[in-house]
């Protein structure tokens, strides 16, 4: 048990959100991308294209646009059950949270727009209350706050670019404690926090005027958190208090997507997005000197193997403009997760997901929109076995629904 706990102990403090995306992210994050399942690219044409792809902002209204949006979600409860003995079975809790975004585009300046939002693109939580699931993830809570300023750049009506920095701040917890050997225990609290920067490029092509083939990429941002670490240990010298860090990416993302209107109504996108989350090779948790108990040291202060795989999503979105003042949406993706069977444990139980979407905005007036969208991520049973597990991870999946207000001046 004690070997348990040294290879998997700290074993991811950003990937400790379980978000509904694979891995830590959490792609949807506007009424639109949660209706057409993400996939919200090359069709995007209200607000949340600041965020989504901003060289579509040269096609906009030539007016100031504002989109607000409240996005509810709810993770499910994960079972794991054990092959070896119904001791290390568990049940994570169910979670509720709720993320407000905001976006906003100005006027046409000489073929140049900004836009600005404000999002959550990856974390949330996994807490296991059982005994052997806590010892490793009794808590895992991560939150990613981004806000983006954006530009783009109308070359001609076929053509438009974009370009944007990100500020990214970053803050997450992590909570343990269990028996990791007979006779001893350890327990471990971290928080830590980070401000960093990244970009995100954009191109958008119209062909036609129904039609827009487009190609975003978002940086990859290393988080740098830095705070503090109370470890503990029933062998002595039992205890250490002080400062800690580790660095743990934010992959970068691409996404290459096309979509074509039909008869002025329906709208259809197909995007493929690529995550490098190939980046995310070792977690290596930092002290300003090494930890001198060994069990201390064994379990927090050696790097941690995490070799994740680049993963791809395949998404497909509908929008149909039924000409009386509602739009309808429907969308579904296939989310490859990029965990490999030798680093999954309980802080990111992660699997396969199937994305189901549906959602409708309504034109109230020549100014206002409401509109509201709903998601549900459907994650495959997962067998895993490695150094710590042997047995089934099942029942994952997310609820999510999003609420919003659109706003022409």
């Amino acid at each position: 048990m004690k070997k348990i706990f040294a290879c998997t102990a700290i074993a991811a403090l950003l990937a400790s959100g379980t978000a509904y995306g694979a891995g830590y992210r959490i792609p949807e994050q506007s009424v639109n991308s949660v209706a057409k399942a993400g996939a919200n690219i090359a069709s995007g044409n209200t607000a949340d294209v600041s965020y989504f792809n901003p060289a579509n902002m040269s096609w906009l209204e030539d007016r100031a646009l504002f989109e607000g949006a409240a996005e509810w979600i709810h993770l499910k409860e994960i079972k794991y059950q054990d092959n070896r003995t119904p001791l290390y079975n568990g049940e994570s809790d169910s979670e509720d949270f709720v993320l407000p975004t905001f976006f906003a585009v100005s006027p046409d300046y000489n073929n140049f727009r900004i836009g600005v939002s404000m999002t959550y693109p990856g974390g949330l939580s996994k807490k296991w209350r059982d005994p052997f699931p806590r010892t490793f993830a009794e808590e895992f809570t991560l939150k990613v706050y981004e806000l983006a300023l954006s530009g783009s750049y109308k070359i001609n009506d076929m053509i438009s670019v974009a370009a944007g920095v990100r500020s990214i701040y970053a803050d997450a917890t992590v909570r343990s404690a269990g028996q990791v050997a007979a006779g001893t225990t350890a327990s471990r609290y971290m928080d830590g926090d980070t401000w960093e920067w990244g970009y995100n490029l954009a191109l958008a092509v119209r062909p036609t005027p129904e039609s827009n083939l487009s190609v975003t990429y978002r940086s990859k941002v290393d988080l740098d958190l830095e705070g503090t670490a109370d470890l503990a240990t029933s062998l002595g010298p039992a205890t250490y208090h002080g400062d800690a860090a580790a660095s743990v990416p934010q992959p970068a993302v691409l996404s290459l997507a096309g979509c074509y209107t039909f008869f002025d109504q329906l709208t259809v996108e197909l995007e493929y997005e690529r995550t490098f989350w190939s980046s995310y090779e070792t977690l290596d948790f930092t002290y300003p000197a090494p930890l001198t108990n060994p069990v201390l040291y064994m379990a927090f202060d050696q790097p941690k193997a995490k070799n994740w795989d680049d993963s791809d999503t395949y998404r497909i979105g509908f929008s149909y403009d039924t000409k009386k003042s509602f739009i309808l949406m429907a969308g579904f993706a296939y989310d490859k997760n990029p965990i490999p069977d030798s680093t999954l444990s309980f802080e990111l139980p992660d699997s396969d997901a199937y994305i189901y979407s549906v959602g409708v905005r309504y034109l109230a007036n020549e100014h206002l929109e409401v509109g509201i969208g709903y998601l549900y991520d459907y994650k495959e049973d997962r067998s895993v076995t490695n150094s710590v597990l042997d047995g089934e991870f099942s029942d994952a999946g997310a609820h999510v629904v999003t609420i919003g207000l659109s706003y022409k001046l």
